[in-house]
């Protein structure tokens, strides 16, 4: 607004005062120089009529001051760049299509000579101002999609995190937790018959509770440190150190704690430790949960674990000779979904089955080549 009134308002002035015929028509220029500037108050606020009054009122300047020297309506290009930007499209196009040509019709019938190069001028001039504005406005409406998509895609990744953090979580404590359990019935069962046994039982806890401690840890303890940020103070007292993740290497002791509870378990890895550390931890969890449902749930009392390949593909199969699978009631919990997860991201398959023996089949297959990339 104080561009178009500084800048349209004293040359306006200084154009009319030259002027030989000063009168009426002289004063309504000036007075149109200052109205345009002021309708710019509300320009943001109706975009809509405003563009249509400023539109007639630099028609009526045109017309006016045509034998006269003076500025162009300034205060119409900022109306036309901030109806545009607001949505007023339709109002802007519709009002300087039907103010230009009622314009030339009046100048016709009150047989002002209107010069060719001067109407090309002028309406090259409203092209040019309207091309600039409808530009600014598809930036403005690509600036505002690509916030849109940074802030859908920051979402998406917020929520996958959380989703990584709950299925390590989940596959931490229930595994850890359900031996604490079993291991603690031992205990209870033979603490006054058979003392050494459930000082065995005790010890297992120990050891599943620490470990499962240390992961929870050392988990809470990055998400802490990533929430926080280095503050570069030095001060290193509350940091939790980093425990590795699980890998095929920690197979043996997996299943170790597992016969710890009476089940047979006949182990075969083919993997190599090469194998990517994504793929590693993927397979060592399938086969953490799958053993820690069959604690839970089949009353199982063999187990055969086999991680290795088929036809270029990783494969896990865990089965048992326990109660199997009850189709009747539906078993997809958190354990389950968490399997299928962690091989969908690494784009494989999850199935469920029934062994050979009667008990439940998990396989899982992950493909090599997209596991690797």
């Amino acid at each position: 607004m104080f561009i178009s009134l500084i800048v349209q308002v004293p040359i306006t002035v200084i154009s009319v005062v030259r002027a030989d015929n000063f009168g009426a028509s002289s004063v309504a220029l000036i007075l149109l120089a200052i109205v345009g500037p002021a309708l710019l108050i509300w320009a943001r606020r109706y975009p809509g009529p405003i563009i249509a009054l400023m539109s007639t009122a630099a028609a009526a300047d045109f017309l006016l001051g045509y034998s006269v020297i003076s500025p162009p309506y300034l205060a119409l290009a900022f109306a036309i760049v901030i109806a545009i930007s607001r949505g007023a499209r339709s109002w802007t196009w519709i009002s300087l299509i039907v103010v230009w040509e009622v314009t030339l019709l009046a100048a016709l019938l009150a047989g002002i000579a209107l010069e060719p190069p001067r109407i090309v001028v002028t309406t090259l001039g409203l092209l040019l101002v309207l091309g600039f504005a409808e530009s600014n406005r598809r930036r403005a409406e690509h600036f505002v999609q690509f916030q849109q998509e940074f802030a859908d895609r920051r979402d998406s990744e917020m929520r996958a995190e959380r989703v990584r953090i709950a299925r390590e979580l989940h596959d931490v404590l229930a595994h850890s937790l359900s031996q604490i359990n079993v291991q603690a019935g031992v205990g209870l069962h033979l603490m006054n018959k058979q003392p050494e046994q459930a000082e065995a039982a005790l010890a297992s806890i120990k050891s599943s509770s620490k470990e499962a401690l240390d992961e929870v840890r050392s988990l809470l303890g990055m998400l802490r440190t990533e929430g926080t940020g280095d503050d570069g103070d030095g001060d290193d007292g509350d940091a939790v150190p980093p425990v590795p993740e699980p890998d095929l290497s920690r197979l043996n002791s997996l299943v170790e704690s597992v016969r710890s509870h009476g089940l047979e378990v006949q182990l075969t890895c083919e993997v190599s430790s090469e194998t990517p550390t994504a793929v590693q931890l993927a397979l060592y969890r399938i086969v953490q949960e799958s053993l820690t449902n069959i604690v839970r749930h089949a009353n199982a009392t063999d187990v055969s674990v086999s991680v290795g390949y088929d036809d270029g593909d990783y494969l896990v199969t865990i089965a048992d000779n326990g109660e199997g699978i009850d189709d009747s009631v539906d078993n997809e919990g958190r354990g389950l979904l968490g399997m299928r997860e962690r091989a969908d991201l690494l784009g494989g398959t999850l199935n469920l089955g029934e062994s050979v023996a009667g008990g439940a089949l998990v396989t899982a297959r992950i493909p090599r080549r997209l596991a690797s990339t």
